[in-house]
């Protein structure tokens, strides 16, 4: 992501955008939206097509972009205010400090949309599919909340197919063209690119469930050490 010129007064003229003590707003975050349907959260939302989109295509739901990339949130902050929508915001925020923005059981469902694949083995913990981060969501998520993960990285997505259901997710909706017969849902702008070139997109949805940590189980203590 280049450094975009002008970052800190653009970033105020976006300011009714921004949450900038998400931290405060622990348990509080339906404040902002008392009458929303879902509170609903995308990890990484990057230049912001799929957050307006989704935005502007479900008014009643609440839904908090987190991002680290200031120049890229920015973008994304502009996208909102220039389409008007009003029940969107967005977060400086890592998907590891999760459960100290949101309270337990906060959202309704988590949105990880073509994350860094971290491809070598010494980098699985990065993963935002690695059981690691699968337990910090059990913390924030709802009884029968749901992952929406999409990924056009074919390596990382049957890894994820794997890690996921052994930290108490059920999977659903699996697919690995998902715009096989035109295009579906909500894009973001890479999606919108590679649909453009025929690239095949990963898609599946990890609902929680009922689960208990193994105490003694080594063989899961030593996938989640790795």
């Amino acid at each position: 992501m280049r450094k975009k010129k002008n970052l800190a007064p653009r970033m105020e003229a976006c300011g009714m955008y921004l949450i900038k003590d998400p931290f405060s707003m622990r348990g509080r975050w339906r404040e902002l939206m008392p009458a929303a349907r879902e509170l609903r959260v995308e990890l990484g939302c990057g230049k912001g097509g799929f957050t307006v989109g989704t935005a502007e295509a479900e008014p009643d739901v609440l839904l908090i972009a987190v991002e680290k990339v200031p120049d890229a949130m920015v973008v994304a902050m502009e996208k909102a205010r220039d389409a008007g929508v009003h029940n969107v915001w967005f977060v400086d925020g890592d998907a590891a400090l999760l459960p100290d923005m949101f309270a337990e059981g906060e959202i309704d469902r988590l949105y990880i949309n073509f994350c860094d694949p971290w491809p070598k083995s010494n980098q699985k913990k990065r993963r935002l599919t690695h059981g690691n981060f699968l337990k910090k969501y059990r913390q924030v998520l709802a009884e029968g909340g749901a992952i929406h993960f999409k990924t056009d990285n074919d390596k990382l997505f049957e890894w994820s197919l794997e890690e996921i259901p052994q930290f108490g997710f059920r999977l659903s909706e699996v697919t690995r063209d998902l715009h096989a017969d035109g295009a579906v849902g909500v894009m973001t702008d890479y999606e919108r690119k590679f649909f453009s070139e025929g690239k095949s997109i990963n898609r599946c949805v990890a609902t929680m469930v009922d689960w208990t940590e193994p105490e003694n189980d080594t063989a899961l203590s030593q996938r989640i050490s790795e």
